[in-house]
């Protein structure tokens, strides 16, 4: 039985995926995560008790394991364990994306830099301390453009300014967000300071893709239907394969392609994400991760050469390459497909979702997922960092595909209760 380690986070969607996909495959999965007994269970209302082997997720507690029985192969979900993820792989001597490169993909400086060494279209960006007067920045910059922390993933945080004043705005509403409790205990430096940059405008697009010793494979382009043009930059829709054209779907891949090699990644999955004005593909991000939350749903991969075997999901394909196997073989299945990451319309306490049985009914529909929980504190972007659940689709084309994710999405209502001040005896 061959023996993948995964690092994953308190609140990986998709540990439970892993999990299936290991069973299937005869994989004995171990886990190096911060959650010692249990993880949530997106698909039921409760938590699920899971065989961990290490709690601890420091290089030389995986390392000391491995002593003991040798690990084949390893994965990490989410951004926190990637660099983890990276020292153990070049400690074992497995392939794996190299620590410098996952650095770099995991700071927005350091990857426009490395893309704009290496003649990548990259927007005029410079970088500001937290601790920094707006006011005095203000007056340098050309309008729009576009605050982003170095490190907090899914459009968290980032803002659109138009003039000086939306700028000195939404500078301070991102500088609370870093000092913020559960950004700073992440102990990150990168949090200390804030990217500006040039918007640009145009449509964006996601890429799945998968590295195998240094050769990429784009595994799915994901079109973004909604426009993303601010004030802030809340994902939706992903829905593949893209309507794009065929040249600039070619331009798309070959971007990411470039890019990853610029950033120095090498072996294991990345999503990035990029924005097409025109001619140019602006490469935003590649990281060295999958794509997150329970979006990998959407995706389900077939033999290239006909096969009597069913699709596998994105999961087991990367488990496959975890052991060896070269993900080539693979290609996504014919139909269209997409998600909906269902947005979080205000702030405030979480009580139910009603109409997801409707939801479930609409032509198209596969599932309706909402795993938000029941007296949870919901908290809209730029400062949330979470989406109200998911819904997934397929079709003939991906036009069928966005109208079943719009048409579900309108049958659902959310019962959020207003945020209740807390009185201040102190200061009445």
């Amino acid at each position: 039985m061959s023996r993948v380690l995964l690092l994953a986070t308190t609140t990986g969607y998709q540990t439970r995926a892993f999990e299936e996909a290991a069973a299937r495959l005869g994989i004995d999965l171990v886990y190096a995560t911060d959650r010692c007994h249990t993880l949530d269970d997106p698909w039921q209302d409760q938590a699920i008790p899971i065989r961990f082997h290490q709690a601890d997720v420091s290089v030389a507690a995986i390392v000391e394991a491995a002593r003991a029985k040798a690990f084949d192969g390893l994965l990490a979900v989410g951004d926190r364990p990637t660099l983890i993820a990276a020292q153990a792989a070049q400690a074992l001597g497995l392939p794996w994306h190299p620590p410098e490169a996952v650095t770099i993909a995991g700071n927005k400086k350091q990857t426009r830099e490395r893309l704009r060494a290496e003649g990548l279209a990259v927007p005029w960006f410079v970088l500001g301390s937290i601790d920094a007067d707006p006011r005095a920045l203000a007056d340098e910059l050309k309008y729009p453009c576009v605050l982003k922390p170095l490190a907090l993933s899914g459009s968290r945080g980032v803002m659109r300014a138009d003039d000086a004043s939306g700028f000195v705005a939404a500078f301070d509403r991102l500088r609370r967000l870093l000092l913020s409790l559960d950004v700073r205990a992440e102990r990150n430096q990168a949090h200390d300071a804030i990217l500006v940059e040039g918007f640009i405008p145009g449509r964006e697009y996601a890429v799945e893709g998968v590295l195998h010793h240094g050769v990429f494979d784009a595994l799915a382009i994901f079109d973004k239907p909604d426009p993303l043009d601010g004030p802030f930059f809340e994902e939706t829709l992903y829905v593949t394969p893209s309507v794009a054209s065929a040249e600039q779907q070619t331009a798309i891949v070959a971007a990411v392609s470039k890019a990853a090699r610029a950033i120095g990644l090498r072996h294991g999955p990345i999503h990035a994400e990029c924005r097409v004005p025109s001619e140019d593909v602006f490469i935003l991000e590649v990281a060295a991760r999958p794509i997150g939350g329970l979006c990998a749903r959407a995706l389900r991969f077939q033999l290239r050469i006909p096969s009597p075997e069913p699709p596998i999901t994105l999961e087991e394909l990367l488990l496959r390459q975890a052991v060896g196997e070269s993900p080539s073989a693979w290609a996504r299945e014919a139909s269209a497909s997409g998600v909906m990451m269902i947005p979080i319309p205000r702030r405030g306490m979480f009580r139910r979702a009603d109409g997801v049985d409707q939801a479930r009914q609409v032509v198209g529909v596969d599932d309706v997922r909402i795993t938000a929980k029941a007296d949870q504190m919901l908290v809209p972007l730029p400062e949330g960092a979470s989406y109200l659940g998911f819904i997934f689709a397929s079709g003939d084309s991906p036009g069928d595909v966005e109208g079943a994710l719009r048409a579900a999405h309108a049958r659902l209502a959310f019962a959020i209760d207003p945020e209740i001040p807390v009185y201040n005896r102190a200061h009445g």
